[in-house]
């Protein structure tokens, strides 16, 4: 799955209207079981790759620059 790959390789999706942002964390790139991190109006919460994409489809987040870390996670 292309979003899955490019989460993997530091992509951040979200939307900066909503201030909702999904993204792996640099230091979880290459991990057997990388934890992400969900942002939204400032709240942070780590979850599984699986719920990532699930955020990333049902919320239809697109690739985005975070308003703090650009457009790489990296």
């Amino acid at each position: 799955m292309i979003t899955e790959s490019e989460l993997k390789a530091g992509v951040i999706f979200g939307d900066s209207e909503s201030q909702e942002y999904v993204y792996m964390p640099g230091s979880e790139i290459g991990v057997a079981h990388p934890m992400l991190v969900y942002e939204n109006n400032g709240n942070r919460a780590d979850i599984s790759l699986k719920e990532a994409l699930r955020l990333i489809r049902v919320r239809a987040l697109k690739q985005t620059q975070h308003p703090r870390l650009g457009q790489s996670s990296c």
